[in-house]
C-alpha cells in the first residue's frame, strides 16, 4: 500500500527547505516511464516555477498542505485564468498545452500532481522566459489578475 503519511510529508517539506531549488518531490510511480506520473511536490514560497506547458498531457493539481496560486496564460503571456488552490478550489486540471505557473503561498506547502507519463523534460519551446529575477516574478504571480501580462524586462 502506498501512502503519504505525515512523517513522509514532514520529511518532504524539510527536503524542500534545504534544497537550492526550494522544492522536492516524492514519487508514487515506480519509474519515470510509467504511463501515469503521481507525485507529491513540496514547494517553498521562494521556489521559481516559470510559465510552462505540457503539450502531451493534462495535469491535475491538488493541495495537500498550504495554498497555491495557479495561473494560466495565453501564448503572449497574458493571464487568462487564475485560482487560489487550497482556498477557492480543491483541484485544478491544467489542460494539455496550456501555459501555466504555480506559486506556493505557504511555507511547507505540498501539492499533489497527476499527469500522463512517461516523464519528459520540458523543452525550450515549452518554457516561457520572463527575464526578471525569481523574487520579482513570484511577487508578480501573487498579485496577477486575469488580463495582466507577464512582465518582460
Amino acid at each position: 500500500m502506498k501512502q503519504l503519511t505525515d512523517s513522509i510529508l514532514d520529511e518532504l517539506s524539510r527536503a524542500a527547505q534545504n534544497s537550492p531549488r526550494r522544492r522536492a518531490n516524492h514519487n508514487l510511480h515506480e519509474e519515470l516511464n510509467d504511463p501515469i506520473q503521481r507525485l507529491a511536490i513540496a514547494m517553498e514560497p521562494d521556489t521559481l516555477v516559470l510559465p510552462h506547458r505540457h503539450p502531451h498531457t493534462w495535469e491535475l493539481l491538488h493541495p495537500v498542505r498550504g495554498r497555491f496560486v495557479v495561473l494560466h496564460f495565453d501564448a503572449a503571456g497574458t493571464v487568462i485564468d487564475r485560482t487560489l488552490l487550497g482556498e477557492h478550489a480543491h483541484l485544478v486540471e491544467n489542460p494539455a498545452g496550456v501555459w501555466h505557473a504555480v506559486l506556493s503561498l505557504d511555507t511547507g506547502g505540498i501539492i499533489f500532481e497527476v499527469k500522463h507519463g512517461p516523464y519528459m523534460p520540458l523543452g525550450e519551446a515549452d518554457v516561457m522566459q520572463a527575464h526578471m529575477d525569481g523574487v520579482a516574478l513570484n511577487r508578480w504571480y501573487a498579485s496577477a489578475n486575469i488580463g495582466d501580462r507577464l512582465p518582460y524586462a
